[in-house]
């Protein structure tokens, strides 16, 4: 039972400088990414013929003037005009298939790298990192966050980068049949920038709050789900709609502002453009009458106008959903960017058989929430191989956080642990956490079967060490009273079965790793008296030659330990056997004592 009541910090409230951003993960498929824009930019460059060759097709009688074409092939031939439009669609067809192929393989890769990625950095972050996270918030961000990544790179991305191409194109093209008529088409484009650059930063903004909500939300679901038998016990299924209510509201009224300042902003560039492209059709309309440009030249340059006006009406709103992946996902690259163990992600291939001496050196620890409050406070202790060592005392008093600093969950403030007589920062990380194996109070069996939860001790061993860790356990006879044995599904953390059983099923699986050095964390204390004899039995068969710290609250389960550690507001108050704490006078473990046999 943890004695530490952390502060959480939000994700959204650190202020980090980034070392990780979409390129890191857009790097190993830059070249598939640069087809894609090759594509793209053929298939915009296809499309761009299409308003010149409408203007040849619709343009031969209007004006006053018929020209003869001098391309190499006819275009005032209506079958010819019409053959070589359908030539042109089919290859941008083609082009667009390709350009769509390509975004889809490389949004699916990338979007598969960050999620393993992210997955790997929370499941390698130290403990303290949970400690100030809710695990529904990181849950949301791989989760949800990721997601809105899909339609910007699938869509999003690719059809700003090609609205930027037409209109690049379009203008080009505008100004060589008319300077006049494209530098009044061009007015309107500074406006539209302006504005899409201040837009685009407050949708990020807003965007960015609105998935700080929708974390908050999930985080209050899967609490509210994860407790439910505590909800339900307390009644308070109401508290808990109305604490849920309260967040999806928010991420209602925030998703609201975004959709109402994204309708303003394309209502009001709309009309812009649409004002300037009729303003250029009345200028064009009378340039024709004065003979100042063909009637082809101006079919196709009123076309290439309505393409760019078009296309620069919806750049701002997809500049605003690309901001408003990359703001949701800002808090991700915070995650990305945080500190993780050193640990070998591989199975341990030379373990470091310790022998179990176990030395604590004047050890001071403080949680980093409150850096101000010492939990552990100058322990010393030596502890040989083999010896059996009982850490006892009320709630509060640093017996859980020394078995976290012994499986170097954290790092003491000063002092050191040896093992071996060797520091612990002189170990791999992964192989000295390998040398021990933890039997919690409350055992989280994994959502797999019986026999996948006994094997995470050890994932190479064999059906037949699996059975025997389980007999040794006394875990086979009620494995075997399923009818699926070993292979029977437990449900979400082990709830298809009893207390008793899955302490059994942690018991089989720590014995199956065979450590050098056994943590118990009070394994009998809120078990039925027949349960706590079958488990008993298994940990003093667990025990038999390695060293073991066992954290109780029952004091008759620990009268045979070789020393007796009395804690006390993070020091070691008493030390000694049973019989000899026993008889001290006043002493703390007597009164304990004596409170529970009372």
């Amino acid at each position: 039972m943890a004695e530490k009541k952390s502060t959480e910090k939000p994700l959204k409230k650190k202020k980090t400088s980034s070392k990780y951003n979409f390129y890191t993960f857009i790097k190993p498929y830059r070249f598939v990414f640069a087809a894609g824009m090759f594509f793209l930019l053929l298939s915009s460059i296809t499309m761009m013929l299409f308003p010149y060759l409408i203007g040849q097709l619709l343009g031969q009688d209007v004006g006053n003037s018929v020209e003869s074409s001098t391309a190499f092939v006819n275009l005032d031939d209506t079958s010819t005009l019409v053959t070589v439009l359908f030539v042109v669609f089919g290859a941008q067809a083609i082009f667009s298939f390709f350009k769509i192929y390509l975004f889809g393989y490389f949004t699916a890769n990338t979007l598969k790298d960050i999620r393993i990625k992210s997955f790997t950095k929370m499941i390698t972050s130290p403990l303290q990192f949970f400690n100030e996270n809710k695990v529904g918030e990181l849950t949301s961000r791989v989760a949800t966050d990721i997601e809105l990544l899909r339609e910007t790179f699938n869509t999003t991305l690719s059809t700003f980068v090609g609205q930027i191409i037409t209109v690049v194109i379009s203008l080009m093209i505008l100004f060589f049949m008319s300077p006049k008529l494209c530098l009044i088409t061009l007015a309107v484009v500074p406006v539209v920038a302006l504005f899409g650059m201040f837009f685009g930063k407050f949708i990020k903004k807003v965007s960015m709050e609105t998935q700080d909500s929708a974390a908050k939300s999930n985080a209050i679901l899967e609490e509210s789900l994860v407790g439910i038998s505590n909800v339900k016990s307390f009644v308070n299924e109401f508290f808990e709609i109305i604490k849920y209510k309260k967040t999806v509201l928010e991420v209602r009224d925030k998703t609201m502002k975004i959709v109402t300042w994204r309708g303003i902003f394309g209502t009001l560039i709309t009309f812009c453009m649409f004002g300037s492209i009729v303003f250029v059709i009345w200028q064009g309309k009378l340039m024709v009458e004065s003979n100042q440009i063909s009637g082809k030249h101006f079919i196709s340059f009123i076309l290439y106008t309505i393409f760019v006006g078009g296309s620069i009406g919806s750049l701002p709103d997809l500049y605003a959903k690309i901001q408003q992946a990359l703001g949701a996902t800002e808090s991700l690259m915070k995650i990305l960017d945080g500190t993780t163990e050193k640990l070998a992600l591989q199975h341990i291939k030379n373990p470091l058989n310790l022998k179990g001496n176990v030395t604590f050196e004047n050890v001071n620890f403080a949680y980093d929430s409150r850096l101000d409050i010492e939990v552990i406070k100058n322990i010393s202790l030596n502890v040989k191989e083999g010896q059996q060592i009982a850490l006892v005392g009320p709630s509060g008093s640093g017996k859980s956080t020394l078995s976290s600093l012994l499986l170097q969950f954290y790092k003491p403030s000063s002092g050191s642990i040896l093992f071996d007589g060797k520091p612990a920062d002189q170990f791999e990380l992964s192989k000295l956490r390998n040398e021990m194996a933890l039997v919690p109070q409350e055992v989280i069996l994994f959502g797999g079967t019986i026999e996948e939860n006994i094997i995470y001790g050890d994932l190479n061993a064999s059906k037949e060490e699996i059975i025997k860790a389980a007999k040794d356990a006394n875990a086979h006879d009620f494995i075997m009273s399923f009818p699926d044995g070993y292979e029977t599904y437990v449900g979400d953390r082990g709830i298809q079965l009893s207390g008793g059983q899955k302490q059994r099923i942690a018991i089989a699986r720590a014995i199956l790793k065979n450590p050098s050095i056994l943590i118990l964390d009070e394994a009998t204390s809120s078990l039925d008296s027949e349960s706590e004899l079958l488990i008993q039995d298994a940990l003093d068969r667990l025990m038999i030659g390695r060293t073991s710290f066992i954290i109780a609250h029952r004091l008759s389960t620990i009268k045979n330990c070789d020393t007796i550690l009395v804690l006390k507001n993070g020091q070691i108050h008493e030390t000694g056997t049973h019989d000899e704490l026993i008889n001290i006078e006043n002493g703390l473990y007597k009164n304990l004592s004596e409170l529970q046999y009372q």
